[in-house]
């Protein structure tokens, strides 16, 4: 795109993000993660109406009467956004590329965080680190993530969700909130995921496009993965190619599942033909809980 196209682009995500993030998302981001930029205190006896996620099982256990842990809010969290943009995020078939539907998102996460008082950093990743952005505040912090979101051109097609973990981990000292959004075609990121859950806050945001899901007959028609450049020709009405596509696909979202549950990571998934809206706030509810 030109600059001008892009800064048309901007300002388009800007209004509407900022409404939705005020209007919409201000309390229930607060609700979702203000146990996550907490310093512990002390421990205290379960009273009616504490959350289950505060109960210390070990005081528990050691007492034989559940006892919960107080914390102490801190002035301000950090967030951080782990972004994948590797080549498949250039795919759509509806009226927004994934790319376009990702740099949104971000918006509202972002715009949502400094409301809080929270500051917000990114790393944009492909098969490897392709660039930090550090934590900071402002709006205009915010306009240039959504700018490089919008023009980024990653010197990596592939995905390496694993490399992208290991930096945040190693990056970041302080426990951070962190936003992992990504289509997750990709395998192996497990151990990595469950490393970085155990010393920050990190929440998966799988973002689909419909079309991925199965393989429509269309005869013969040359596929050209995006992340790799393979060019492939393929008989899609071959009814046993349909099958396999769509087995392949349904392992992969197996692995995604299994691998969050591992990690005790919380996930949404959001498609790009749906307003991401009540998704969001769903997942953000579930988490206050």
């Amino acid at each position: 795109m030109e600059t001008q196209d892009i800064l048309k682009k901007v300002r388009h995500i800007e209004i509407k993000t900022r409404g939705l993030s005020r209007q919409v998302f201000a309390g229930q981001y607060h609700s979702a993660f203000k146990g996550k930029g907490m310093t512990f205190s002390e421990v205290r006896e379960y009273q009616y109406g504490d959350a289950i996620r505060d109960v210390d099982w070990n005081v528990t256990a050691r007492f034989n009467h559940p006892y919960v842990k107080v914390f102490e809010e801190e002035r301000e969290l950090t967030v951080m956004l782990l972004i994948d943009i590797s080549g498949s995020k250039d795919f759509g078939t509806d009226s927004v590329f994934k790319r376009e539907f990702i740099a949104e998102l971000a918006a509202v996460l972002s715009f949502s965080a400094i409301q809080n008082n929270d500051k917000i950093g990114v790393i944009l990743f492909s098969s490897k680190v392709e660039k930090f952005i550090p934590p900071q505040k402002g709006r205009k912090h915010i306009l240039r993530i959504i700018s490089e979101l919008l023009r980024f051109e990653p010197t990596e097609k592939g995905t390496n969700i694993s490399n992208a973990l290991e930096y945040f981990t190693g990056m970041i000292k302080k426990r951070s909130t962190a936003f992992l959004i990504s289509d997750f075609i990709d395998r192996s990121f497990d151990n990595a995921l469950m490393i970085a859950n155990k010393k920050h806050d990190v929440a998966a945001l799988r973002v689909f496009d419909p079309g991925e899901r199965v393989m429509p007959p269309m005869g013969l028609v040359e596929f050209a993965d995006p992340e790799t450049g393979e060019l492939k020709t393929i008989d899609t009405s071959s009814r046993k190619n349909r099958v396999l596509y769509e087995k392949w696909w349904k392992e992969l979202e197996e692995y995604q599942r299994t691998t969050f549950r591992k990690s005790g990571v919380d996930a949404v998934n959001l498609s790009t033909d749906e307003d991401y809206v009540q998704p969001l706030v769903k997942f953000f509810k579930k988490r206050s809980m």
